[in-house]
């Protein structure tokens, strides 16, 4: 499984992000405000957090080593978590990443979008 640093060093290389430790020590990641990853939250062990589209929600959930992400997926979003093997590659973790962060973006506001540099 991807390191912690590592994981960090890719959300970093993003774009315009932001980065907080908030809620225990987690690693959170963040665009125009609002959340598109997360490292930690797995009782001190590192774990991967992601927003996920409903079919990629739909078919991983289940997976061995990922789950609804606990807390934010009861109450009713589509975030995933990565928390234990074999979970993804460190690839496929990355991709679903972009993903998050993809979705994040898209459902900022215009002018958001367009102060961070993705509207011209």
């Amino acid at each position: 499984m991807l390191s912690r640093d590592a994981f960090n060093a890719y959300c970093a290389g993003l774009g315009p992000v932001t980065h907080v430790v908030q809620w225990g020590g987690a690693d959170v990641w963040k665009i125009g405000g609002k959340v598109f990853a997360i490292a930690g939250w797995n009782d001190g062990r590192d774990a991967y957090t992601f927003k996920a589209g409903d079919v990629a929600f739909d078919v991983l959930a289940d997976q061995p080593g990922i789950r609804p992400a606990p807390y934010l997926a009861s109450r009713g979003l589509k975030w995933l978590q990565v928390h234990d093997d074999p979970g993804l590659s460190d690839e496929q973790l990355k991709e679903h990443v972009v993903m998050s962060f993809d979705m994040v973006v898209a459902g900022l506001s215009k002018k958001k979008r367009y102060e961070l540099g993705f509207e011209s």
